[in-house]
């Protein structure tokens, strides 16, 4: 026995349900897969650069990113001053960070600089490439390390904790009275004497 919901049956709802799901589906990756409207920018799209130019570009990194490092010690110097070690702890991971992206910056501009005296252009445009990922790399843990947070500041001075009692309460507990109430425990009995 098969019920009518709506003018579709049980069976043949789920067949519906796949079908329109299927048709928005393949509706949403036609939409994705659509051209770009003219003049805007694709992320993919490779820049073209000549391979002395992507040299000059790449030795240009270094010292931008030697300046991000210089920038985070100096955060570092302060919170070892400040003695604080969370702060120091934060500060010195990011640091390691960009000390190992800046030497392999180093060696791979040191390869673009030898892949370029042999006309290679893949292989340069290939190690251009690395070294701006690096450069980016570092500027991002640059941010991260100015977002280091250090210990919480404690109190200054000593502590001292003010009580009121309210003068409503009728008997204070915590005093112990003079005649106390003092029971027996019952006594227990067994059913065999």
């Amino acid at each position: 026995m098969t019920r009518v919901f709506s003018g579709i049956t049980r069976r043949t709802l789920p067949v519906a349900i796949l079908l329109l799901g299927g048709l928005g589906i393949a509706g949403a990756q036609t939409a994705a897969s659509a051209p770009p409207a003219a003049g805007a920018a694709d992320s993919n799209q490779e820049i073209v650069l000549a391979p002395q130019e992507m040299l000059s570009r790449g030795e240009a990194y270094l010292p931008q990113m030697e300046q991000g490092a210089t920038g985070v010690r100096r955060q570092l110097e302060q919170a070892r001053l400040a003695r604080d070690v969370v702060k120091m702890l934060c500060l010195n991971d990011k640091l390691n960070q960009i000390d190992v992206a800046i030497r392999s910056a180093r060696d791979r501009v040191e390869t673009l600089r030898i892949v370029v005296s042999r006309n290679d252009t893949d292989r340069a445009r290939h190690e251009f490439t690395v070294v701006t990922v690096l450069r980016d790399r570092v500027l991002e843990v640059v941010a991260e390390a100015s977002q280091c947070i250090g210990e919480e500041v404690g109190f200054v001075g000593d502590s001292y904790v003010k009580v009121e009692i309210d003068p409503a309460i009728p008997d204070d507990p915590s005093e112990f009275p003079d005649e106390p109430l003092i029971s027996a425990p019952p006594l227990t009995s067994t059913p065999i004497q």
